[in-house]
């Protein structure tokens, strides 16, 4: 990238428009709150576990069915269920010896069903 094509997507004047910083400061979450949401986005940074969150997008699953699925060992997964369950993305039900995993909630549904639009648009 030449000297040219980097200043094109920066100001070429400095102005701070208080009016728009005002509006935006207003609309901010506190720091806790965006600090969780990177915690989120962070633990999504993993392939593996988009794997099993885009497998519980569609059917609840215990560790075997998950593991299966994504062809890696059962420790694996738990593993990477405890880390998903610790940010809230994953929950957990038992029913008698077995556990089924499930999205937390519709939030994260959407969440995952909006990233895929957003890498399917290209």
């Amino acid at each position: 990238m030449d000297a040219m094509s980097k200043a094109q997507d920066i100001c070429q004047v400095i102005f701070v428009d208080e009016e728009r910083i005002g509006r935006a400061k207003k609309k901010m979450k506190p720091e806790k709150t965006l600090s969780q949401l990177a915690e989120t986005f962070k633990v999504l940074g993993d392939a593996t576990r988009v794997g099993i969150l885009h497998a519980l997008s569609h059917e609840e699953l215990c560790v075997c069915d998950i593991a299966a699925l994504i062809n890696t060992s059962q420790s694996a997964v738990s593993h990477q269920l405890r880390l998903l369950r610790a940010v809230k993305l994953v929950k957990f039900r038992r029913d008698g010896k077995m556990v089924y995993y499930s999205l937390d909630d519709d939030h994260i549904a959407n969440l995952f069903k909006e990233g895929i639009c957003h890498v399917e648009e290209g």
